[in-house]
């Protein structure tokens, strides 16, 4: 009976040891900055948020809060948003990682995994962006696009992303 459990379990098996390498990973990086401000990915993903607002008529300056651990967005004429360390969605794209290599299928597995970080890497800084938006020019609204919509943005995207891989990746056979 464990023998038809047998490549379920080494899935599940292959999730869990990549995403607990990748999380343990993430956080000794993290623990290399603590006291020191924004980690220098999150402070990249700032920069980029900042320049594009600017670009797009929103002008942004950034404030290094350093002993809190976050960067200020100020748009136009106040800080509206802050961007800390879990607003660069690296758990997110962990948690994308683990789950497509756990249906390894090869160099196309590094492929698609790199796409899939790109895409999602682009679509949390339009997802900030957004936000700062909202909080800007449509603050009612600041609580329900922070808490559920933009979430939605990110994780519908990770969950789009998992159906690509299975449906015409992991679940393909080669003879097809």
């Amino acid at each position: 009976m464990l023998k038809d459990f047998k490549p379920v379990l080494n899935i599940l098996l292959r999730f869990i040891i990549i995403y607990l390498v990748l999380l343990f990973a993430y956080q000794f990086y993290l623990n290399r900055f603590e006291n020191g401000g924004l980690d220098p990915f999150s402070r990249m993903i700032a920069e980029q948020v900042r320049n594009v607002q600017n670009s797009i008529g929103f002008p942004t300056q950034l404030y290094n809060d350093v002993k809190s651990e976050q960067v200020w967005f100020y748009v136009k004429t106040e800080y509206v948003t802050r961007m800390v360390e879990g607003c660069n969605a690296i758990s997110v794209m962990i948690l994308f990682v683990a789950f497509v290599f756990a249906f390894y299928k090869g160099k196309k597995t590094i492929v698609f995994v790199l796409i899939g970080l790109i895409l999602l890497y682009l679509m949390n800084v339009l997802r900030i962006i957004g936000l700062n938006i909202v909080m800007t020019d449509y603050k009612q609204y600041g609580k329900i696009s922070h808490d559920y919509i933009f979430p939605a943005v990110i994780y519908g995207t990770v969950v789009l992303l998992w159906l690509i891989w299975i449906k015409f990746f992991a679940l393909k056979h080669e003879n097809s």
